[in-house]
């Protein structure tokens, strides 16, 4: 293999890391903001999602 190739491989595999613990971390953060939303409507009297 080429080491340009090579290097385009790890390039593309740590990338792909990246994008998928970006994904991860913003469905947690919408998971949190979501439960918090779910806990304070029914007492501030904001309408439920559902």
């Amino acid at each position: 293999m080429d080491i340009v190739a090579l290097l385009v491989v790890v390039a593309a595999l740590w990338l792909a890391f990246k994008l998928v613990g970006f994904a991860l971390r913003s469905a947690m953060w919408l998971l949190v903001l979501g439960g918090l939303y779910w806990l304070i409507a029914p007492l501030a009297g904001w309408p439920m999602p559902f």
